[in-house]
């Protein structure tokens, strides 16, 4: 008997993380690239995170897909090439609605006297 990645992580994790756990491991895809549908049926399609900055002038922001899994809070500095840095929160609620396919904006701290609007999103 063959099994998917998601049934494997279920057998050897669900007994000792719990449902939450399980749910949390379903969020992030199934075995064929695409998105699947966790137990409460909300659809899942987070492969690869995404990010764009409003009136950008050479910042950046990349999120891991691992800390999408996370879900802990996370501070990220969007420097990139600019001269001067922002700092972007992204919450456990936010990785929530990322890891649910959903798109979330941010602002970002100030740096050089303005701040900026940060969106992120998952995408298959």
């Amino acid at each position: 008997m063959s099994m998917t990645r998601k049934q494997f992580l279920r057998s050897i994790l669900g007994a000792t993380v719990g449902v939450a756990g399980v749910a949390a491991l379903a969020a992030c895809g199934g075995d064929d690239g695409g998105g699947t549908a966790t137990p409460d049926g909300a659809a899942a399609t987070c492969a690869t995170p995404t990010s764009a900055i409003a009136t950008n002038h050479g910042h950046t922001l990349t999120v891991p897909l691992a800390d999408v899994t996370a879900a802990a809070s996370k501070t990220y500095d969007i420097m990139g090439s600019s001269a001067h840095t922002h700092s972007v929160i992204l919450t456990p609620a936010h990785f929530a609605t990322l890891a649910g396919g959903g798109t979330v904006t941010v602002s970002s701290g100030s740096g050089g006297g303005h701040t900026h609007e940060v969106t992120v999103q998952c995408v298959s």
